[in-house]
């Protein structure tokens, strides 16, 4: 029988966390407001603590135990730890194996955790609300961290940490600036229901709303407006074909503070190893997606520019098998240079990777023409249609 329809039993403490602090949100803090006022400490603190939640999923157990796209120091890796910790969301353990289920089977009905194509309540939350067969928790694909003595501390005391980052935290600055029950209404509670939807968007909005400038095989969407309140989370199109890059938003002008977290750490050494896609297979990626498209309109315009987008579609093919005999060399060279360390080697090497930076500089530029030319055209053949059914 399809997951879609069982009944699955409730899963309780999922339910009184995620139903009843919301709840709570709405009473107490308006209340606390009208009696009592908040501190400027107690806003503070509130934006303090929710940037360490949020960075502690996003850069934490997100990009470096999920996918492993970079490497931390222990102090860097602990105080992630304590963010997602307080953040509530389970332990790194069961989050990230639960996430690479995700990428494996996204969309699938039966098979991803928090499928989009079951609709937005049920990858929003309503996925937690139930033990559904496939919420269910399968360590086989996580040995890694299994391996991670960090990592299988905080799933053995989960519980109490989460109470002494949600209830020992908030309280120990309340206590220290003098404003109790402000920040622990602010710091902890509000905190808390606002790092979890923020989240939780991911799994909904950024699988329905947005752009898809890498691929349409999913519903993963690139969001502006969810980056913005995700810490850099929000360009998901590019994640999910692209899921072991340490960014987010790949452009130098998207927002992605998470990004320049790990970037900024690697600076005084206290990140390495920061895995990146190649800037031409990125690009490779956006144009096919143009010309995918193009395909698609052409199937509804018309026929009579196919051959000129063939024309187009045989250049980009010459240049990338150009740019790829390229790239081998140099991979080669540097291999050998690494192996013999002889100086007339190095030269022959740095030779190389100029011509490689050159002529990679060319194909791109020579790909975003092609780019903008199969645009024009399109452009072009909708004029005609529309004056032709005018």
């Amino acid at each position: 029988m399809s997951q879609t329809a069982e009944r699955a039993p409730l899963n309780w403490p999922a339910v009184l966390i995620l139903l009843t602090t919301p709840l709570a949100a709405l009473i107490l803090i308006p209340w606390y407001a009208i009696h009592h006022d908040y501190s400027v400490a107690a806003w503070v603190s509130f934006v303090l603590f929710l940037a360490w939640n949020g960075l502690g999923i996003t850069a934490g157990y997100h990009r470096l135990w999920a996918h492993r796209t970079y490497d931390a120091s222990w102090p860097v890796r602990f105080m992630l730890m304590l963010g997602g910790t307080m953040a509530i969301q389970n332990s790194i353990l069961f989050w990230s194996s639960g996430h690479r289920t995700h990428h494996r089977h996204v969309d699938h009905v039966d098979l991803d955790p928090y499928s989009a194509k079951r609709g937005f309540w049920f990858s929003h939350m309503g996925w937690m609300l139930r033990n559904y067969p496939s919420g269910n928790p399968d360590f086989r694909n996580a040995p890694d961290l299994q391996k991670d003595p960090m990592v299988m501390f905080q799933h053995n005391y989960y519980i109490p940490m989460i109470l002494v980052t949600n209830l020992g935290f908030p309280a120990l600055v309340g206590w220290a600036v003098g404003d109790f029950w402000g920040v622990m209404l602010l710091a902890g509670l509000l905190r808390l229901v606002a790092s979890h939807h923020f989240t939780f968007f991911i799994n909904s909005l950024a699988h329905m709303f947005g752009k898809q400038p890498y691929t349409d095989e999913n519903t993963a969407r690139d969001n502006f407006w969810l980056a913005l309140v995700t810490w850099g989370e929000g360009y998901h199109n590019f994640h999910h074909i692209f899921q072991y890059d340490y960014r987010n938003g790949v452009k130098w002008w998207q927002f992605d503070p998470t990004k320049w977290l790990i970037l900024g750490l690697s600076k005084v050494g206290l990140t390495s190893n920061l895995k990146r896609v190649p800037e031409f297979t990125i690009k490779k990626a956006e144009v096919s997606m143009k010309f995918k498209r193009a395909e698609q309109e052409l199937a509804v315009y018309g026929h009579d520019v196919r051959e000129d987008a063939q024309m187009l579609r045989e250049r980009i093919s010459k240049e990338y098998d150009a740019f790829t005999q390229t790239l081998n060399e140099w991979a080669a060279l540097k291999e050998k240079a690494i192996e013999m360390k002889k100086a007339e080697f190095a030269q022959k090497l740095h030779e190389v990777d100029e011509r490689m930076k050159l002529e990679y500089r060319l194909v791109e530029q020579r790909m975003q023409a092609h780019s903008m030319q199969m645009e024009t055209i399109l452009q072009n053949l909708r004029q005609r249609i529309a004056r032709r059914t005018a």
